[in-house]
């Protein structure tokens, strides 16, 4: 009879090239791992691994028979999640992770939604190894990650826009905008105070290289706010301009604190992606945030 935790197993062992860390993956000893590929071998009665000075390399058969496997394996547990995550208690503290300066667009929506969250606040390469070390169930990043444990859905497009005070007479930008005359308007952006979340001015320099076909922009931020929700409360009170994603400005303008100073056409729109570990038993949580979080970004 075919015992489908052998084949779990293999799995396992031919992702990982180690029979300690496919134990660690699978929860079980490294005594238990190798009973079970003995097993294995046994039953198909061809050698699967063979043994190198660090971990193990698949034998030729062993790559066929992963070939011949994999697809239904995925199936299964696929089944298996779903039985699983139906039976789970509503209440689960699930774990989510997101830039600092997405979570004033999103993170009333997720609490509205859950009874218990654990949020942790990163940059996207720091949430996604978090994710695919499993020590988190979900990330929310604006990066394009292709790995094997992870799965990524796309769920929304933000956009950098500038924005200033409702005060900000900005009639002589625009007329400089409407003539094409550039120069000028850049020159008439750089006698602007300036407010930014980061000293790097990532947002304006990406901002600068799309508008103005520029990598450097000549100004040097008067103020910079780590917080990029207070940074726009802080200009919604004084005087200048800043760089922000379109979903965090939204509020401020709907609520007519700040005015939007220049959506530029050149400036691409990015995706927000929803990332998560393959079988990790939270795919319904999986579609409730994406969901949640496409309705936030695009209301």
């Amino acid at each position: 009879m075919v015992n489908l935790e052998w084949y779990r197993t293999f799995k396992a062992v031919y992702k990982n090239g180690n029979f300690s860390i496919a134990a660690k993956e699978l929860f079980m000893s490294q005594p238990a791992v190798s009973q079970q590929i003995s097993m294995l071998e046994a039953h198909v009665g061809n050698k699967l691994f063979i043994r190198k000075s660090k971990g193990v390399e698949p034998t030729e058969y062993a790559k066929l028979l992963n070939n011949l496997i994999i697809d239904a394996l995925d199936r299964l547990e696929n089944v298996e999640n779903t039985f699983r995550a139906k039976a789970e208690d509503a209440t689960r503290l699930i774990s989510i992770g997101i830039s600092k300066h997405l979570f004033n667009s999103v993170g009333n929506a997720l609490i509205e939604k859950f009874d218990l969250i654990d949020f942790t606040f990163a940059d996207d390469d720091t949430l996604f190894s978090l994710v695919d070390a499993k020590k988190l169930d979900f990330a929310i990043v604006s990066k394009k990650y292709d790995t094997f444990d992870t799965i990524q859905e796309t769920i929304a497009k933000i956009k950098l826009v500038m924005v200033g005070p409702i005060s900000l007479d900005i009639t002589e930008f625009r007329q400089k905008l409407k003539s094409d005359h550039f120069a000028e308007a850049e020159q008439w952006l750089n006698e602007q105070k300036w407010y930014s979340h980061d000293a790097r001015i990532p947002y304006i320099k990406l901002f600068w290289l799309h508008a103005f076909h520029k990598k450097r922009p000549s100004m040097v931020p008067n103020y910079i706010i780590p917080s990029e929700y207070e940074m726009l409360e802080m200009l919604s009170k004084n005087s200048g301009v800043a760089i922000t994603w379109n979903c965090n400005a939204r509020k401020f303008i709907q609520q007519n604190k700040l005015q939007l100073v220049w959506n530029s056409f050149h400036v691409p729109e990015e995706y927000v992606y929803l990332l998560a570990a393959k079988n990790n038993n939270l795919k319904s949580f999986f579609d409730i945030i994406a969901t949640e979080v496409r309705k936030a970004l695009s209301s």
